[in-house]
């Protein structure tokens, strides 16, 4: 609460869109949905792969599907802004993803569906904000737009990954 009252122009936000170009909040959440969103195509590659349980590699492959689709809306609404998006994942992505890797069987499913749930409660928060505060129309509407799909991959994940956590693999 007593940061709120410090004066505005030394708050870390006016001093973040300042430092280097000029990134308004859309642009920096349009970066931010791009490198998740690769995130979650990459991630739902190796479940397909790696996952033991069907269920596990099913949602992996919606993963694939659905966020294919919106990485490429994405891109039609920053190709007319004029933003480059990120096409890599970000470093904690990355090592996640490495941490996934090393894992197998009934392991992998419950280390890949818990982060599913962490991913989308995230993703969930931070669509739901800018559907709302957006100030350009078509990133809000592209928020808008994912956020029911977005919602629809946590409630599934919440629901396959406390069965994960249940099964055991024989030999473990």
């Amino acid at each position: 609460m007593a940061q709120q009252d410090k004066d505005p122009n030394n708050s870390a936000m006016s001093s973040k869109s300042s430092a280097g170009t000029t990134m308004d909040p859309d642009a920096t959440f349009m970066k931010k949905a791009a490198r998740g969103g690769t995130a979650e195509v990459e991630l739902g590659q190796l479940a397909v792969q790696k996952g033991s349980n069907e269920q596990v590699k099913e949602f992996g492959q919606r993963m694939v599907d659905d966020h294919t689709k919106a990485n490429n809306e994405l891109k039609q609404v920053a190709s007319q802004k004029q933003i480059d998006l990120p096409q890599e994942m970000s470093a904690k992505d990355k090592a996640t993803k490495a941490r996934l890797e090393k894992l197998s069987g009934a392991q992998f499913d419950r280390a890949y569906m818990n982060c599913m749930v962490k991913d989308h409660q995230a993703d969930v928060a931070e669509f739901a904000r800018e559907s709302k505060m957006a100030k350009d129309p078509a990133v809000k509407s592209f928020a808008q737009q994912t956020l029911p799909t977005l919602r629809e991959h946590l409630k599934e994940a919440e629901k396959i990954a406390p069965t994960q956590t249940a099964q055991r693999t024989p030999g473990m």
